[in-house]
């Protein structure tokens, strides 16, 4: 079974250019599916493409990069028939869950004496 790679981009504006460089790439019009939403009015997209091998999963990961890709995802034993926007969107939503984010600086204060001389009652 192969694998599919899929991207997050950002711009809806650009789906066609991706297509068309996926295209040149050697990907054929059956190996890869670009969804857009346009009822959440979002302006990003997804696209998911089959690999068949290292070669052609560097070629996607290429044309990826070319069309800023916001966030690349990778599926092991997965078809292109399975990979209808529900089930991929389920899967990333759960990848995205599992992921540890970027927590802001933490400081940690140290011990103190405890109460002094200088305190009142």
């Amino acid at each position: 079974m192969s694998k599919i790679l899929a991207g997050l981009f950002n711009s809806q504006n650009n789906y066609k250019k991706l297509e068309k460089d996926l295209e040149t790439s050697g990907f054929g019009n059956s190996e890869y599916i670009v969804y857009v939403d346009d009822s959440h009015n979002t302006p990003q997209y997804l696209a998911s493409v089959a690999i068949k091998d290292s070669e052609q999963a560097s070629n996607a990961q290429n044309v990826f990069s070319q069309n800023s890709v916001l966030k690349t995802y990778s599926f092991d034993n997965m078809s292109i028939e399975q990979a209808d926007y529900q089930n991929i969107k389920k899967l990333i939503d759960a990848r995205s869950k599992a992921e540890i984010h970027n927590s802001p600086d933490v400081k940690i204060k140290g011990s103190t004496n405890g109460m002094d001389s200088e305190v009142k009652f």
